[in-house]
Formats: C-alpha cells, sequence, structure tokens
C-alpha cells in the first residue's frame, strides 16, 4: 500500500484547508486509516481516524468540532477538511493506514499502521 498526501499550505487563522491522502495498491475502504501531525519539536500525535469494520470515526479532543475526516471509495482517496484552523494547528501531517483492524485503544497509536504517507506541511499564521 502506498499512501500520497497531499493539499498542505499556508493558511491565516480561521481559515480552512482541505488534504487529500491517495491510496494505490488496496481499497481504501479495506483499510484502516488515519491522520497523525507533529510539530516541530514534538512528538507525533494523532488527528482523526476511521476504524475498519466498524468504521466509526475517532477525533482528537485538539480538533473536535473543526476537523473533519472522509473517506471516497470511488477516488481511493481520503480526506482531512480542516476549519477554524488556529496557530497550533501548524506540523506536518501525515496520513496512515494499516490492513488490520485496530481496537478502539490502539486507533491513535502511531505504531498501529504500518503504512505512511510522506506528510504535507500545513502552516497556520496568528
Amino acid at each position: 500500500v502506498q499512501l500520497q498526501a497531499s493539499g498542505g499550505g499556508l493558511v491565516q487563522a480561521g481559515g480552512s484547508l482541505r488534504l487529500s491522502c491517495a491510496a494505490s495498491g488496496r481499497a481504501i475502504g479495506n483499510l484502516a486509516v488515519a491522520w497523525f501531525r507533529q510539530a516541530p519539536g514534538k512528538e507525533r500525535e494523532f488527528v482523526t481516524g476511521i476504524r475498519r469494520r466498524v468504521g466509526g470515526t475517532h477525533y482528537a479532543d485538539s480538533v473536535k468540532g473543526r476537523f473533519t475526516i472522509s473517506r471516497d471509495d470511488a477516488k481511493n482517496t481520503m480526506y482531512l477538511q480542516m476549519n477554524n484552523l488556529k496557530f497550533e494547528d501548524t506540523a506536518v501531517y501525515y496520513c496512515a493506514a494499516t490492513l488490520g483492524s485496530p481496537i478502539l485503544s490502539s486507533v491513535g497509536r502511531p505504531i498501529t499502521y504500518e503504512f505512511w504517507g510522506q506528510g504535507t506541511l500545513v502552516t497556520v499564521s496568528s
């Protein structure tokens, strides 16, 4: 499975941005997928994810109500719609996927995912 992330850029605080992650090698509907981010000097942190069989979506508290994850099976692509962006959302965003079926407690752990995109930089100016 290969993942290709895109859509990052520079945006003012309060603005919106949509990230895309195109998958190849496997139907994205057969994967558990997630978005993580890593700010300079910080550890990679979970943003949001969709579990494989259950299909439920999960969000970090810091992005609830502002970010939305979605998936287009026909385009084999997942998205991260980010609204009302804040300076602290500045980070490199990574899409991730696993062929497994992570339990709820594993959804937010980077080690759960064996496939990673290359990252796309989101910079929010205050």
